[in-house]
């Protein structure tokens, strides 16, 4: 067999694996106390293991995007004591500050960011006005020329300028690979549309196993929903006594979430749900076979009866036909009786 002839186990897609959907309900639970890339892409592998991830949705409004949690609160604080005593000179950074653009070296911070915003900002502004203004094939080439050098400042830009709203949750979660929808600031705005999407998935058949990110009560009757369409359901929260983690298969922590404990009690999980559709499968296959049995069994004994009711019946008629085949029937009785007398010539 040729090369090209032969296929490679690992590149052939399963098709036993599930199909997992992640909703995220920014509103009621963000990652607060964690970085929210890191949290994202722990969250994605944890999520791999019920089976290949196929979305990854979060649902927020302008709220949810431009709150800063109390730890990067007290970074930035700290961030501006020390570039206040690196500019009077009072302490020295050991490595200075280097540019991950350029690769120019500065002794404070504040000349680094200054920098950045002066060069390498406009750069970028630049680059995408062009970007904008093309269209058709010159725009595929730009996008082709252009995209090693925005790649490279935006992860550059992430650790040296500071969110303008909020702390950049929307940009870390979209460079994990999550889809985030913002909705409007109404009450309820955010849970009304992801149980619209959830209810979408579930209708066209996207997804076997749910994954929702949330503490919210109001999704127990979406989750009722899926796992009487015999969906998986996993629940996400640090409510441990919560109506969503009570309703679903199984939940976790934003600790077990990070720490990989989940990623581990996962395996675990998923052993117990094949186990439990295979004894499912069994009970149906036995089910239909004792019907079919007993229905068999019900009509072979309907037959026996009516054919002994019908041989019971010719028999006893029989009988009555051989009786009466012993005499003539113009003779009577009382001529069988007396028999007649002889006739005198």
């Amino acid at each position: 067999m040729s090369i090209l002839e032969g296929k490679s186990p690992s590149l052939e897609p399963k098709t036993d694996e599930k199909k997992v959907a992640i909703f995220w309900d920014l509103d009621n639970k963000q990652p607060k106390s964690f970085p929210p890339f890191d949290a994202a892409i722990r969250l994605k592998k944890a999520a791999s293991s019920f089976g290949f991830v196929h979305y990854m949705i979060a649902y927020a409004n302008h709220h949810a995007f431009s709150y800063v949690p109390p730890d990067v609160r007290e970074q930035r604080k700290e961030r501006k004591v020390l570039n206040k005593l690196e500019n009077r000179g009072v302490i020295k950074p050991v490595v200075p500050y280097l540019c991950r653009v350029c690769g120019r070296k500065f002794h404070t911070n504040d000349k680094l960011v200054n920098h950045f915003k002066q060069l390498h900002e406009r750069e970028q502004v630049k680059r995408l006005n062009r970007l904008e203004s093309s269209r058709g094939k010159r725009r595929v080439q730009l996008v082709g020329k252009l995209s090693m050098k925005m790649e490279k400042y935006k992860n550059a830009a992430r650790d040296v300028l500071t969110p303008k709203v909020g702390y950049g949750l929307a940009d870390e979660l979209k460079r994990a690979g999550f889809w985030v929808r913002l909705v409007s600031d109404k009450p309820q705005a955010a849970d009304v549309a992801l149980r619209n999407q959830m209810v979408e998935m579930m209708d066209r058949k996207r997804a076997d196993c749910i994954v929702l990110v949330s503490d919210d009560s109001d999704f127990v009757d979406v989750l009722r929903e899926a796992k009487l369409r015999c969906l998986k359901t996993v629940v996400v929260g640090d409510n441990n006594d919560g109506a969503l983690k009570r309703c679903a298969d199984v939940g976790f922590s934003w600790k077990e979430i990070m720490l990989g404990k989940a990623k581990k009690e996962a395996v675990s999980v998923v052993g117990r749900w094949k186990d439990r559709d295979v004894l499912k499968k069994l009970e149906w296959t036995y089910k239909s076979e004792l019907g079919e049995d007993e229905s068999d069994i019900d009509d072979s004994e309907f037959e026996i009866e009516d054919e002994d009711i019908k041989d019971t019946v010719s028999e006893a008629g029989g009988d009555l036909v051989k009786k009466e085949d012993i005499k003539p029937w113009w003779e009577l009785d009382s001529d069988i009786d007396d028999p007649p007398a002889k006739s005198f010539k």
